[in-house]
């Protein structure tokens, strides 16, 4: 007899664990966030959480110092995919849940506010402070597949829209969209006289363009400072036209923690197995993943360029 079902209905026989389930399955958090969202102490949490991993319900992973758990019920045992359904309609209706997602929606509010905060005042200074970490070339490597005359491109956290202007003399249209009212400014300033772009203000959880309207959407060193990836990814999957691309470039995993307190970034750079994991889950197929070469004088962590096309249909 089978009995892993049944160690599985054991675990889940506590409601703390079913109530940590809840976010974890969509979202990746630390113990100190979870403490806050279910309002419990470390010593709790952490005891709950090894039970919940020793019986193959959460995963984790470090990112600089600090470690992430989440749920992914495609990894899941097939005993343990169906009855999580069950489990979660349950306890989903509860109070208890209703109060844990409004205690979520702060933490992951928190993550946010500190990149945020970091641009209001760093907005004069941003190609400066770029251009040290990272050179001024680094983008031209990415870009080289963009040169065909009839794309319509958006620029996703176009900061003071430096690969707006770049990109813009050779492509139908550019969308240019950054979620700081600063750096909106800053790339309106740029691109003042430019043709065929149009600057907007929005987040890349919650883009400012129509269903399907992008032949290409570039992400260029904004992932790092998006509180959640994986959405922010599904967004630009429903931008893009079937078929269209995203080109990605970020930072590789590095231990330079100091960035988190001094220019905001929420991750530690993307492995390229956690890249392929966030395309995969918005919709994107045949991803391609490198490194890119390093400038003598860059400072800062190296870099990748992913680029995968959204499924059609």
């Amino acid at each position: 007899m089978n009995t892993q079902i049944l160690d599985h209905m054991a675990v889940l026989a506590d409601p703390i664990r079913c109530r940590m389930l809840l976010p974890l399955e969509r979202h990746e958090l630390t113990v100190s966030e979870i403490c806050s969202v279910l309002q419990l102490p470390q010593s709790t949490v952490s005891r709950h959480l090894k039970t919940l991993a020793d019986d193959g319900w959460v995963a984790s992973r470090r990112d600089g110092t600090s470690r992430f758990y989440g749920m992914v019920l495609e990894d899941l045992d097939p005993g343990a995919q169906r009855l999580w359904p069950l489990i979660r309609e349950q306890v989903s209706a509860s109070n208890g849940a209703d109060h844990d997602e409004r205690r979520l929606k702060s933490v992951l509010s928190r993550r946010r506010s500190k990149s945020e905060e970091f641009f209001a005042s760093a907005s004069g200074q941003w190609d400066h402070l770029r251009t040290e970490l990272f050179g001024d070339r680094f983008h031209l490597h990415a870009l080289l597949a963009l040169l065909d005359p009839s794309l319509t491109v958006a620029d996703l956290g176009c900061g003071t829209g430096q690969v707006s202007e770049l990109v813009s003399p050779h492509v139908s249209k550019v969308i240019a969209v950054d979620g700081s009212a600063d750096m909106v400014q800053a790339a309106r300033r740029r691109l003042k006289g430019a043709q065929h772009v149009e600057v907007r203000r929005g987040d890349m959880e919650a883009l400012p363009i129509d269903d399907a309207q992008l032949d290409v959407a570039i992400v260029a060193l904004v992932l790092h400072h998006v509180p959640e990836p994986a959405r922010a990814l599904a967004e630009v999957s429903r931008v893009l036209k079937p078929g269209g691309r995203v080109l990605i470039v970020d930072m590789l995993p590095h231990d330079r923690e100091d960035y988190q307190q001094q220019m905001g970034h929420v991750w530690l750079g993307f492995s390229e197995k956690t890249v392929r994991k966030y395309l995969d889950g918005a919709g994107f197929d045949r991803p391609t993943i490198s490194p890119l070469p390093t400038e003598d004088d860059a400072k800062g962590p190296g870099l990748f360029v992913a680029t995968a096309r959204k499924v059609n249909g």
